[in-house]
């Protein structure tokens, strides 16, 4: 790591991660040259959180979150531990305010998995120690950061890059959006009406993009959209929470899938992205999702790389 990137690491000491636009263009890029650094040479920091405990507090499911933030501890040589908020004391009425200044007194960090922001922004203010997102409503900021370690490790810079994220303008958009002008990478948003970004997240954005030269841009037609991408992204189009919109959010989305046809008008490399869990025959093809441009797979192990450069950013003594 050069020095630069090492007085970055230091400005991470003890930051919490509850959205990517409470960092400069300079930490988010750091800690991507730092997880592609960790995922080369493992080895190297083996010991880089001996002795440290990160709690795990989950109030949605999770496989890609739990499993990726307890095996990045392990191989830090720390130790994760899971919270099921069934079984704890919020589950029962106690606030999160109490639970993050009891926390504060066992662990180093917490990571929370969760609905509402307002609910991880109110445990972050009362717990004196690191508060990371592992996903809430409007952001989902480790899988950015993962998205953009897999860029990185595809295309080996930003600039000049075009994503283009197709369908759902959910909390993986909004974060995907984020990081992308961040790191100056132009980005489109291709959704049908009435499912477009947050307009505050919409808001943020397009300052970020006057910052830094990126490009954004937002329209309804995905085939426009995808002209001249070089990665192209879709999340179900369901989520958790919306299954009663299940009928009418398929109608809406079915111009939207990412399929071979679709693929075929973007750039002859284009890669196909997708934070999981997968739906084959609806948001994607199995052809686009199984086939040679998919990097779904490398972008899910990333989880693992990106949330480890965050874990040690935040906690090493």
């Amino acid at each position: 790591m050069i020095a630069t990137d090492m007085q970055n690491i230091e400005a991470l000491k003890g930051k919490d991660l509850l959205k990517l636009a409470d960092y400069t263009p300079e930490l988010i890029e750091t800690l991507i040259y730092l997880a592609d650094d960790m995922k080369k040479n493992k080895e190297n920091y083996s010991e880089a959180l001996k002795g440290q405990l990160l709690g795990m507090i989950f109030e949605k499911h999770s496989t890609r979150t739990r499993v990726s933030f307890e095996a990045a501890m392990i191989q830090l040589g720390g130790h994760g531990m899971f919270l099921s908020s069934n079984d704890m004391q919020i589950g029962r009425g106690e606030t999160i305010e109490d639970t993050g200044k009891v926390l504060s007194g066992y662990l180093d960090g917490i990571m929370i998995r969760t609905h509402s922001h307002s609910r991880i922004e109110a445990l972050a203010e009362a717990a004196n120690i690191p508060v990371i997102n592992g996903l809430t409503d409007l952001y989902h900021p480790c899988q950015a950061l993962a998205d953009l370690l897999t860029v990185y490790e595809v295309k080996g810079q930003f600039k000049g890059v075009k994503m283009v994220y197709v369908g759902d303008g959910n909390n993986v958009a909004h974060s995907l959006m984020i990081g992308s002008l961040m790191v100056g990478m132009d980005f489109t948003l291709a959704a049908p009406a009435g499912y477009e970004a947050a307009p505050q997240i919409v808001e943020i954005a397009k300052g970020i993009s006057e910052q830094t030269g990126a490009k954004l841009e937002f329209v309804e037609d995905p085939q426009e959209a995808v002209k001249g991408a070089d990665f192209i992204y879709t999340d179900v189009w369901t989520s958790m929470g919306q299954e009663e919109e299940a009928e009418a959010r398929l109608k809406a989305f079915a111009p939207y899938q990412v399929n071979e046809q679709l693929l075929s008008i973007a750039n002859p490399d284009c890669k196909f992205m997708h934070c999981l869990p997968a739906h084959r025959g609806e948001e994607v093809s199995a052809g686009v999702m199984d086939g040679e441009a998919s990097v779904v797979f490398q972008q899910a192990e990333n989880r693992m790389h990106a949330q480890k450069a965050v874990l040690y950013g935040a906690m090493k003594k």
